[in-house]
C-alpha cells in the first residue's frame, strides 16, 4: 500500500472518507440511463457554451488551445470523472508537467465525485490515484519519463498544460492507448511554436478535433481586466496567454514562418555514395 495523499486507506479530503464498509464499495451504480445534463447537475458543474462543446465532443483525438483561466483543468476533470463513473474497469491517465499539477487535477476530480454519492480511495499502487466502486481508476502521472512506463490499456489519456510537457513524455504515453484504442485529449494555453502541442495543432491530421477558446469567449474574464493585462504584459505575451497565439521563440533569430517559406520541399536530397 502506498503512502501518498491519494493512495492511503485513510484517504479523506473532506470529499468522501473511505471506510471499511465493503458493501458500500461493492455497490455499483447503474449509469446506463444517466445523461450528461443529469451528470453535470450531480457533480455541481455548470459548463459554459464552450465547455459544453468540449464535453459533448465525440472525437478520439481532441486538442484544446485555450486562454488562461478558462477552466481547462476543471472541465477535463469533469470529463475524467464521467469516464470513470460510466465505464466500469476503465483506466484514465492524467499527465501534467509535474506531479504537483497532476495531484491538483485529481483533487478537482475527487471534489466532483462528492455529488455522485459513492466512496472512492487510492488504488493501492500509485500515489496519485482514485479508484471507483466499479473498479475504474484515474491515475495522475509524475512529470518524469522514467517513472511513467508500465501502464497499459488506457481508455482515456488527458494531457494538461500540454504545451509545457516534454515531447519524450508525450511519446512515452501514446502506446498506452493501443490495447483499448483509447481517447487522447491535449489541453493547453499556447507556448511558442515548439513541441508536440504546436505541431499537432498546426499540422495534425484530420483525426484531430480542434477547439480554440480565447479570453473574449470566456464569460468569467472581463474586458476591463483584459485591457489591464494588455498594458502590463505587452502585446506579444498578451496574445499568447489570452488569445491562443503561438508566438515566436525567445531565442529565434529568424521568424519560423520566414524559415518555412524559404524551404523548397520539391528539391531532391543529395545522396552521397560511400
Amino acid at each position: 500500500m502506498g503512502s501518498g495523499p491519494l493512495d492511503s486507506g485513510c484517504y479523506n479530503w473532506g470529499v468522501m472518507a473511505w471506510t471499511s464498509n465493503q458493501e458500500r464499495y461493492e455497490k455499483r451504480p447503474d449509469t446506463r440511463s444517466l445523461g450528461l445534463e443529469e451528470f453535470w447537475a450531480k457533480i455541481g458543474f455548470a459548463p459554459d457554451s464552450k465547455q459544453r462543446e468540449l464535453l459533448e465532443a465525440h472525437g478520439r483525438r481532441v486538442i484544446l488551445n485555450c486562454t488562461r483561466q478558462w477552466g481547462k483543468s476543471t472541465v477535463t476533470a469533469a470529463r475524467a470523472v464521467w469516464q470513470a463513473y460510466t465505464q466500469p474497469d476503465s483506466l484514465t491517465l492524467v499527465l501534467s508537467p509535474s506531479a504537483r499539477q497532476s495531484s491538483e487535477f485529481l483533487r478537482k476530480a475527487a471534489g466532483f465525485t462528492r455529488g455522485l454519492d459513492i466512496a472512492i480511495k487510492g488504488d493501492g499502487n500509485n500515489e496519485i490515484s482514485l479508484q471507483y466502486p466499479n473498479a475504474s481508476r484515474i491515475v495522475g502521472l509524475p512529470g518524469s519519463e522514467a517513472k511513467i512506463r508500465g501502464f497499459s490499456a488506457a481508455g482515456l489519456i488527458l494531457i494538461d498544460e500540454a504545451a509545457r510537457v516534454p515531447d519524450e513524455l508525450y511519446l512515452s504515453v501514446r502506446p498506452m492507448l493501443a490495447v483499448k484504442d483509447g481517447d487522447l485529449w491535449l489541453m493547453s494555453t499556447s507556448y511558442g511554436k515548439r513541441g508536440f502541442f504546436y505541431e499537432t495543432w498546426a499540422n495534425g491530421g484530420p483525426e484531430w478535433l480542434r477547439l480554440r477558446v480565447t479570453a473574449s469567449e470566456c464569460p468569467r474574464i472581463s474586458a476591463k481586466f483584459l485591457e489591464e493585462e494588455r498594458r502590463a504584459m505587452g502585446e506579444r505575451y498578451f496574445q499568447q496567454e489570452y488569445f491562443c497565439n503561438f508566438s515566436e521563440r525567445d531565442d529565434s533569430v529568424f521568424r519560423d514562418d520566414d524559415i518555412m517559406a524559404a524551404l523548397d520541399f520539391s528539391v531532391e536530397p543529395l545522396r552521397v555514395q560511400r
